[in-house]
């Protein structure tokens, strides 16, 4: 029975090699790509580069907050939050005294949820960002570690085979 035999690694992608300069000088590497403008397909489905968060109004919900560009995320989802809970007590206090008026604290509060939601989708592509510079910036690190850590064995080797070298020439020389 004949044992298969497996290749070695692939070489590398024929790109390498325009890195080859980059730690003597890290401006030689080239420009990324430029995002794609028109739309694409990938696996089947249409996409575009657009990222586009339908309007609470195309849902014909009211928004709670201020509209425009320039919004201050922080305070208008603390606000909202506060609202929340003030409505929750409310909620709560007509169960106690008029459990049939209900329906209409719920009502806000399914508003208040739905602006609560509408404006966390809106800081999504900022978490995509933030997310991947953090990837990034940890890849980097572990790259560094990982090289520092081959360099210290690599010095340690290096001694090592020095020293094996002049134990030889001296049990030669004896």
């Amino acid at each position: 029975m004949a044992m298969a035999t497996s290749a070695s690694y692939p070489p590398p992608p024929p790109f390498y090699r325009l890195y080859k300069k980059f730690e003597q000088d890290p401006s030689s590497a080239p420009e990324p790509p430029p995002p794609i403008d028109e739309p694409f397909k990938a696996l089947g489905v249409d996409y575009t580069g657009d990222v586009v968060i339908p309007s609470l109004e195309s849902h014909n919900v009211r928004q709670l907050y201020p509209k425009g560009p320039n919004i201050d995320f922080k305070k208008e989802l603390r606000t909202l939050n506060r609202e929340l809970q003030l409505h929750i007590l409310e909620l709560a206090d007509i169960l106690v005294e008029r459990p049939s008026q209900y329906a209409r604290r719920v009502e806000d509060i399914t508003l208040i949820f739905k602006n609560l939601h509408h404006l966390l989708n809106s800081l999504r592509p900022h978490q995509a960002r933030a997310t991947l510079i953090h990837m990034l910036e940890s890849q980097i690190r572990h790259r560094k570690e990982a090289i520092e850590d081959i360099k210290q064995r690599r010095e340690e080797a290096q001694k090592m085979l020095g020293e094996s070298l002049l134990i030889l020439d001296g049990s030669q020389t004896n």
